[in-house]
């Protein structure tokens, strides 16, 4: 019996994601009275691989498989189902990213496991197993209990903290049957030179409240002072001021940043639940009910092109000490 955490790679190198994933998996190993494991997929160096055992995995288990090279979330459902099964894991662990949204239903049904989707806590309790997850755009909480023999955990990005073990772990290949992909892909493109929304820690978005699309520019340069992501509001993709990809919200990229900075974003139900995960949440608007006060920690009642400046330039000085 052990808990399994599958743990993605970006070009054969962990992100903090995947050391969150660990460290969340390692506390529930320990309620349940056993150890976690670590599951990495692909081609990732010994070193690269010891970084989980820091982070609580006393076992970590390599697979490498020329089926496997790219992401095809059938062939990476039959190797997790597989490894499960070998180790007799009887917890799995994913991230509730789009890679975890994509392979966690497919394993729950080939496990015949119950799935607690978008968890961000370890579990309230074990014997029943219940977790607590956010429901109905995360305006609330509910109990789910898991009642299957193995379960599935989600776990929302962000939610976890990250406690670093003096952990000599076990490193061993293991060879799974993976049939080759249905899919075949043709060509990969990566976006570079710039930061990735779903991988920042911070997070400037703007809302209609920008005005227009010229006003970006204080906003990209807060961004850009505090290593930010930029993003925007649904209304801001539809009319053409910022590019889609930046589209946070129920029905664009759902983020969980340790800062997320909304400016001029009134905070409609639909965008509050791509980003209530966010650990701390400054809005700017000069709406004082404005709903997105609702929901942030910080608020500064105000016009945006007025006060943008002055954090602009307090951000500097901060710097410049």
């Amino acid at each position: 019996m052990s808990v399994l955490v599958y743990t993605e790679n970006w070009d054969g190198k962990f992100k903090k994601l995947s050391f969150e994933l660990v460290s969340y998996a390692s506390q529930l190993a320990k309620m349940l009275g056993t150890t976690a494991t670590a599951l990495s997929i692909g081609e990732v160096e010994a070193d690269e691989l010891k970084k989980l055992g820091n982070y609580g995995a006393e076992r970590i288990i390599s697979v490498r498989n020329a089926n496997l090279k790219n992401l095809d979330s059938q062939a990476y459902t039959a190797a997790i189902a597989e490894v499960a099964n070998n180790i007799g894991a009887k917890a799995i662990v994913i991230s509730n990213n789009n890679t975890g949204k994509s392979i966690a239903p497919r394993l729950s049904v080939r496990l015949k496991a119950a799935l607690g989707a978008g968890v961000g806590q370890l579990p309230l309790s074990t014997s029943p197993f219940v977790v607590s997850k956010r429901a109905f755009s995360g305006a609330s909480f509910m109990e789910v209990e898991l009642r299957t023999e193995v379960k599935i955990i989600t776990l929302m990005q962000n939610s976890f903290e990250i406690t670093e073990t003096a952990n000599n772990a076990n490193i061993e290949e293991m060879q799974v049957n993976v049939d080759a992909p249905k899919t075949t892909v043709c060509d990969v493109q990566r976006q570079t030179g710039k930061l990735l929304l779903t991988d920042a820690e911070i997070v400037v978005s703007g809302g209609r409240g920008m005005k227009s699309a010229d006003n970006w520019g204080p906003l990209e340069e807060l961004a850009g002072l505090l290593g930010a992501a930029t993003a925007c509001s649904r209304p801001v993709s539809d009319e053409g001021w910022r590019p889609h990809e930046e589209h946070t919200g129920q029905t664009g990229k759902i983020i969980a940043p340790n800062l997320y900075i909304a400016v001029g974003i009134s905070g409609a139900t639909q965008h509050i639940a791509g980003v209530s995960s966010s650990k701390y949440i400054v809005a700017i608007n000069n709406d004082k009910d404005a709903p997105i006060f609702e929901v942030a920690q910080y608020g500064i009642v105000g016009d945006a092109q007025k006060i943008l400046p002055q954090i602009i330039s307090a951000v500097k000085e901060v710097k410049s000490k």
